[in-house]
């Protein structure tokens, strides 16, 4: 067999996984997302009564890490440390019939132990959080419900975090006015009051914010309706254990067809996909999925993933995003997001390139944003995001953005970018944040292949690093990167990005 002939094939093998891909899109319409052990502890404390409690157990048990932790390094295991060892605890005192107690309680108190250790370096400063959703209200909802279970001393809330805005949501929520959207999805900090919420209601499908816990804060107990249909239903999905958002389908096939087509992957998009897409951006944007408020992230790929697909749909819903020299991700949030911005420009910047007589209505946006993501680029050349926790994720967002419509202005920040990539490339052929991930080595090699320059040796030696750490690596799972109330994998989304780098590599 040729080379011409082997790389023919690998091209054909990627072209058919990436229409397999799609097509699951269609399958399974409500997303591909990873297990959440924070969500998943939430439903062993909160519906011991559901479906899969002894599967939820066992996960809780065995995901747990040597030194009594869950989750990732760097503050990432608080959130999901709490709530698998209040689950336990709650599950021991219970009594849950078919459960190891005395295994429930060894590990409860070994994750007290490592909370002890989080905390008390949280709370002196020495250990820094990560900006997750809503991490403000949960940690100490938690800490609150460990700290009622006796015989052991209080663990202390990290720095900076008090229980006044948790009294409030809870006073909120009692009250029966309309919980906003966003704070639906972590219903299940209002503790009691979330039972049956009057201004929480549940969508037509029967998500509570599009979170498992949620659903089951506010359902309170085994009531049959909607609710428990899509709680039992998400159950099955995922054998027990629950992701930390669902459905996500709107999120995750704007992501999927634009990693895809970005890349040049030639694929079929069924058309009713494509009408799906359109129909859900409405005058303030689209959510990524039911029980979720409109946000400019899904918006923006949404938008920019028509216009490649050749049906550029009208951008001018951002605008409700609009925050002075930046965009946010919902209307009045706290923080800023730079990915969110870099999408942003994407959807304006391909919709003026195939609506040329739009151009002018958004050349000065295009202009402001490409400045203000070069001026929040780190002084090594990486961006960083309060949506992942991997700067390369946030690199290839803006570094792409800015090659394709930052102008020549953009060109020193861009090859900046690509310097840093160069730069980190692990020994093995991989880029990651904590260890060399598929995802995160995809991110490396676009941000490389689809900037001004990929034809340099260096890039090129790379980038068949790379390739071959991706395909020794092929059967690994992937590490939970996105920001929710716990880390994640949205499934689909991350090997869109694969498949979209393999292909570019063979390309080259």
């Amino acid at each position: 067999m040729t080379p011409t002939s082997i790389a023919a094939g690998a091209a054909a093998d990627i072209t058919a996984r990436a229409g397999e891909l799609i097509s699951s899109l269609m399958l399974r319409p409500w997303g591909q997302v990873s297990t959440s052990v924070y969500e998943t502890g939430r439903l062993v404390s909160l519906a011991p009564w559901l479906i899969g409690h002894r599967e939820r157990l066992d996960h809780l048990l065995t995901a747990q890490h040597q030194d009594g932790s869950w989750g990732a390094p760097d503050g990432y295991g608080l959130v999901p440390t709490l709530s698998a060892t209040e689950a336990l605890l709650a599950a021991a005192r219970r009594g849950d019939p078919d459960v190891d107690h005395d295994a429930a309680a060894l590990a409860a108190g070994r994750g007290r132990d490592a909370l002890s250790i989080l905390l008390s370096g949280s709370s002196s400063g020495a250990l820094s959080l990560p900006d997750m959703p809503a991490i403000e209200h949960i940690v100490p909802s938690l800490v609150s419900l460990i700290n009622g279970y006796d015989g052991h001393p209080p663990l202390p809330l990290p720095a900076g975090m008090g229980y006044r805005s948790l009294d409030a949501v809870r006073s909120l929520v009692a009250s029966g006015q309309d919980v906003p959207d966003k704070l639906l999805h972590a219903l299940e900090i209002a503790g009691e009051a979330a039972r049956g919420a009057a201004g929480a209601r549940p969508t037509a499908i029967g998500t509570v914010g599009a979170s498992p816990a949620a659903a089951a804060a506010w359902l309170g107990g085994r009531v049959a309706g909607p609710v428990l249909d899509h709680l039992e239903a998400v159950v099955r999905i995922h054998g027990g254990p629950v992701p930390v958002g669902l459905p996500i389908t709107v999120f995750e096939r704007g992501w999927v067809l634009s990693w895809l087509v970005r890349a040049g992957v030639p694929v079929e998009v069924p058309p009713e996909m494509i009408a799906d897409l359109r129909a859900a951006i409405g005058p303030e944007g689209t959510p990524a999925g039911p029980g979720l408020p409109a946000d400019a992230d899904t918006t923006s790929v949404a938008l920019y993933a028509l216009a490649l697909l050749g049906s550029p749909y009208e951008p001018d819903c951002l605008w409700h995003f609009h925050d002075g020299a930046h965009f946010a991700t919902w209307p009045g949030e706290q923080g800023v997001s730079i990915s969110v911005n870099a999408h942003v420009l994407d959807a304006f910047g391909q919709y003026a390139a195939r609506r040329p007589d739009a151009a002018p209505r958004y050349g000065e946006a295009i202009a402001g944003l490409s400045a203000w993501l070069r001026d929040r680029q780190d002084p090594d050349g990486f961006w960083t995001d309060r949506w992942h926790a991997s700067p390369y994720y946030a690199t290839v967002s803006c570094a792409l953005a800015l090659a394709d419509f930052g102008g020549p202005e953009s060109a020193r920040a861009v090859a900046a970018a690509v310097r840093r990539v160069l730069d980190t490339q692990r020994p093995d052929g991989s880029w990651g944040r904590w260890t060399g991930t598929r995802e995160e080595t995809s991110y490396a090699m676009q941000t490389l292949l689809l900037t001004p320059g990929r034809a340099e040796p260096r890039r090129r030696a790379a980038v068949e690093r790379g390739l071959a750490y991706l395909t020794r690596a092929a059967g690994e799972r992937h590490v939970p990167l996105w920001h929710d109330k716990d880390l994640y994998v949205p499934v689909a989304v991350v090997r869109s990005a694969e498949l979209a780098a393999a292909h570019l590599a063979r390309s080259a």
